[in-house]
């Protein structure tokens, strides 16, 4: 047969249909992919080397590693808008400058805004702290490394960065949501012991041996562990949870380790097999497991069960819904915290400068002067609001105690409100008002690096971003 235009398009014309079926069919995947909430996950090693200083240079340097730390990140791509970045590190805190770099390396790398970046710590003391406001600080006062490892932390944030950038290409579509909560059962009791004057009598850190204060009541807290989980089909993609308590059994001695919600984390992937898992600390500047730890070594698996066993539980009773594209919503505010009034520059330079005064008073020090001088810089603290339809997640700074966390839940009490604290700790401990004049340990100007005010600027910004 002669092939003729006509027979040529003839024949032609049900591959180009095909064709352009085909056309249409990858063009409607995209619009689809483009209207719904897309998510990855990446993990990065965290572990300090051998010699690194732990814990606001409060405890021994590295000298053993018991078992790994993570920065463990979810990227969000909600239709329409930048990605959003959650990221939870293994370490004791991630400060001013320590923060602002590590957003803003991740932002970079992903093509977003810093402000929709949140990291937090897990706030584990057998770990680094990252700082390098206070590092500069110590380095011009002959303690350069005393602190912080500097190298070791850039290189940290740019492995996390380029995790971040590359999970960008493993993205899939979250169909559903899941949530659900369970309670935790003798891990979480308050630190700050009332006497019958109001006053706080004991300070039931994180490990305590006297029956008398063992005896004391669990006090405020929030006992409950919330989970979120995000679907493809009927598939986890991550499991994020969320319970509020100080997270040391013991420590001190240079082992390095992600202490008992580490351990539990791992105890809930063996449960639970395929998604990512990644934990946040909430609001527990007042809140330790002091009342059920002596802080012997077997206690350490002890708690991890139980908080196992609190993240499995609400993981079975996950309740199963949609995820509507239009009510994912990212919110920030910049808040101005008030410095505490004892705050001076010169007096903090003088102990700094103080070679008689022990390490851990100088570092202190030194981070008294990196807070002081952001504030009077004006530099604020962002703190945000990611909602995913009825779910609404509250990234909170400091060692905020677990009030706020209680507060934030009842401004919205249809809605499943999760708490991350431990964002930026260049505050330090953020108590209420009231706190201050009870006194304590959180309170004291040791600990916290604001003024009793702080309670009307946080709680008026919180409000705000739960409206």
């Amino acid at each position: 047969m002669a092939l003729t235009r006509t027979t040529i398009e003839r024949l032609a014309a049900p591959a180009v249909a095909a064709l352009f079926a085909l056309l249409a069919l990858v063009a409607g995947h995209a619009a689809a992919a483009e209207e719904s909430l897309r998510a990855a996950t990446f993990r990065v090693d965290a572990t300090p080397p051998l010699g690194a200083p732990l814990c606001y240079a409060q405890v021994a340097p590295a000298a053993a590693i018991d078992d790994p730390l993570f920065a463990r990140g979810l990227v969000l791509l909600p239709p329409d808008q930048k990605p959003i970045i959650l990221v939870a590190v293994d370490w004791v805190g991630i400060c001013n400058d320590g923060n602002i770099e590590w957003r803003r390396q991740i932002a970079e790398a992903v093509g977003t805004t810093v402000e929709r970046v949140a990291v937090h710590t897990l706030h584990q003391h057998d770990a680094p702290a990252c700082d390098f406001d206070t590092e500069r600080i110590c380095a011009e006062h002959g303690l350069a490394g005393r602190a912080f490892d500097a190298a070791f932390g850039n290189a940290v944030i740019q492995r996390t960065a380029a995790a971040a950038r590359k999970a960008l290409g493993s993205l899939q579509d979250v169909t559903a949501i899941g949530v659900g909560q369970a309670k935790v059962e003798k891990v979480a009791s308050t630190r700050r012991c009332l006497g019958e004057d109001g006053k706080v009598a004991y300070v039931r850190n994180s490990s305590c041996r006297d029956p008398k204060w063992q005896a004391y009541p669990e006090g405020t807290i929030d006992p409950t562990l919330k989970a979120v989980t995000l679907l493809s089909g009927d598939k986890p993609v991550v499991i994020l949870t969320y319970y509020a308590t100080h997270p040391q059994s013991h420590y001190g001695k240079g082992r390095v380790s992600a202490d008992f919600p580490g351990l539990a984390r791992s105890l809930f992937e063996a449960a639970v097999p395929g998604p990512e898992h990644i934990h946040f600390n909430g609001a527990a500047g007042d809140v330790t497991a002091g009342k059920y730890n002596d802080g012997s070594t077997p206690m350490r698996r002890i708690l991890a069960e139980r908080l196992a066993k609190g993240m499995v539980d609400a993981w079975n009773v996950s309740q199963k819904m949609p995820i509507d594209a239009g009510t994912i919503n990212w919110k920030t505010r910049e808040v101005a915290l008030p410095p505490a009034d004892f705050l001076d520059e010169t007096t903090q330079l003088s102990v700094l400068d103080d070679a008689t005064e022990d390490l851990r008073s100088r570092v202190q020090a030194a981070r008294g002067i990196a807070w002081l001088r952001r504030c009077k810089a004006g530099r604020t603290i962002t703190i945000s609001r990611l909602r995913l339809g009825s779910v609404d997640i509250l990234h909170l700074p400091g060692e905020a105690f677990v009030e706020y966390q209680l507060a934030a839940q009842k401004l919205r009490p249809n809605s499943y409100v999760c708490v991350a604290a431990y964002g930026d700790l260049g505050p330090g401990y953020i108590g209420l008002q009231k706190s201050y004049a009870e006194g304590g340990y959180e309170t004291s100007h040791w600990a916290s690096r604001v003024a009793p005010s702080v309670e009307s600027t946080l709680t008026t910004a919180i409000a705000e971003l739960l409206k």
